[in-house]
């Protein structure tokens, strides 16, 4: 920080980001070239995080410098009332956003400016629903986690009984969610003669076009079948894999902004990594994004399941011993040689194996890529971050692996210790008696059953919505219950020290 702050010292005059400013703003700098008082929007986004800033922006900016797809600008949105203060913050810079490249050989930013208006966030969403039934809006995308779209825990199939989605079966002229608004929008499309749009999930779920679709299908199927036929029809949801460390926000983040002598209320920080592979399957046409390194390919399945099973099933890996053990980052924890270690071993022995190669990449070769990626001391990625919502987390990333295992018989120790570990943080304390604040939409729950835990292991795995019958696999199911009770006893690092002995 105190580089930071004398970096922030030489710039004493910060130039605020605007359009009006981008001329001001000296090199080496990388700032629109593109005209944006003459872009025309194209998509709507919904969830204008980090990350789609610093992925799915970044790509339509890279074409954009380019003289392409200019038509194709974002209209930002969001549905909870987070939302609005992120609206508040990016129009009043006209949507601009400084990215900062975290590169352990240096440092560099750029401005880009592919997104040129925000929504009003509203309770009935009527905004948003007349601009996604507008005849330009030819894409909806999302990033709103991989626990947001109302999977049921235990069969991953609609949840049909969410309160959320009960409203807006009830209530389809003035919902609540995303999806219920892309449903009011879809009507007046039809009703319009407007033709559909394609819904494209930015959210790190196997088969996340499928799940986007069974999603907005079933709901509109609560409340009006022919739609729910419609839409199932004729609008197109293509599954995608997105990759890219992007940090959260906060003051040393703006810092690194001003160090480039900009002020910007909501910069992106990111790794010097970016991959998107994506379906062909676009209903109103699409931006050419090939031109800038998105593979376009039927075989998105087999790209996500090495990006899913390896990257995000090892964030999970890493993030609850190192938080235990006080760890605050990615990095720091990629440092401790025992956490290192073990995702090096659980990836390699356990996961690895049911993993298929990619063009251009072994699943061992894609393990020294993450390990290196998640070694970069320069992505302040906090380890609270990554834990967030094991509830989605876990199922989606490692369970799927412990299944796999135990059906070829292969090991899965290391996944029951991971298990046990993610078991021991929701007990709510680290090992040095501070307390861990609830991280997981579920964690009332879950904190109640770590409690119990703590004397009856199968109390954990007894969380069916979770685990289905993995309480019944007993190879599984012993080796979790003796990490659980080597972890009380003894602590973390001996854990760890046995399974890698």
């Amino acid at each position: 920080m105190d580089e930071l702050r004398s970096n922030a010292q030489e710039h004493p005059a910060l130039i605020p980001l605007r359009d009006g400013t981008l001329n001001e703003l000296s090199a080496p700098l990388d700032c629109p070239t593109y005209d944006r008082s003459r872009l025309l929007p194209g998509i709507v986004h919904i969830g204008v995080g980090n990350f789609h800033r610093a992925h799915q922006a970044w790509y339509l900016h890279r074409l954009m410098q380019a003289g392409k797809a200019l038509d194709w600008a974002i209209i930002g949105a969001g549905v909870r009332p987070a939302d609005a203060a992120q609206r508040e913050r990016l129009l009043a810079q006209d949507c601009l956003t400084t990215l900062v490249e975290l590169d352990p050989s240096g440092k560099s930013a750029e401005v880009i400016g592919p997104m040129i208006d925000f929504l009003p966030v509203e309770a009935d969403n009527a905004a948003l629903i007349r601009q996604m039934a507008d005849p330009s809006t030819r894409i909806v995308s999302l990033t709103v986690t991989e626990g947001g779209y109302y999977l049921h825990p235990a069969s991953g199939g609609f949840d049909a009984d969410h309160k959320d989605m009960q409203h807006d079966a009830a209530h389809p002229q003035a919902p609540r969610t995303a999806f219920g608004a892309m449903i009011a929008a879809l009507r007046l499309r039809r009703d319009q003669g407007n033709g559909p749009f394609t819904g494209l999930s930015c959210d790190n779920l196997q088969g996340n076009g499928a799940i986007l679709r069974q999603t907005l299908v079933s709901l509109a199927r609560q409340s009006d079948p022919e739609l729910a036929d419609w839409i199932d029809t004729n609008c197109s949801f293509p599954n995608g894999m997105v990759d890219c460390i992007v940090p959260a926000t906060g003051p040393t983040e703006i810092a690194l902004a001003q160090s480039f002598g900009i002020e910007d209320a909501a910069p992106v920080t990111h790794e010097n990594y970016r991959q998107w592979v994506i379906e062909d399957k676009f209903c109103a046409g699409r931006p050419p994004w090939e031109d800038v390194g998105v593979t376009m390919t039927d075989e998105v399945h087999v790209f996500e399941a090495m990006k899913l099973r390896i990257l995000n099933g090892g964030h999970q890996i890493i993030a609850d011993p190192a938080e235990i053990l006080g760890i605050h980052t990615i990095a720091a924890s990629m440092t401790n040689p025992l956490i290192r270690a073990f995702l090096r071993k659980v990836v390699t022995d356990e996961i690895a194996p049911h993993v298929k190669p990619v063009p251009g990449m072994t699943p061992d070769g894609y393990l020294d890529l993450i390990d290196r990626r998640f070694s970069n001391p320069d992505i302040k990625d906090t380890t609270r971050r990554v834990a967030y919502d094991g509830s989605s987390r876990h199922p989606g990333f490692l369970i799927p692996s412990i299944r796999e295992g135990i059906s070829a018989g292969t090991p899965v120790s290391g996944l029951a210790l991971a298990s046990a570990l993610w078991a021991r943080y929701c007990q709510g304390t680290r090992e040095d008696g501070s307390a861990i604040a609830p991280n997981d939409p579920n964690w009332d729950e879950l904190h109640a059953v770590a409690q119990r835990a703590q004397a009856r292991p199968a109390a954990w795995l007894e969380m069916r919505k979770i685990y289905g019958d993995l309480s019944k696999e007993s190879s599984f199911a012993q080796a979790f219950s003796v990490w659980l009770d080597t972890i009380y006893a003894e602590g973390v690092e001996e854990a760890l020290r046995r399974y890698l002995n």
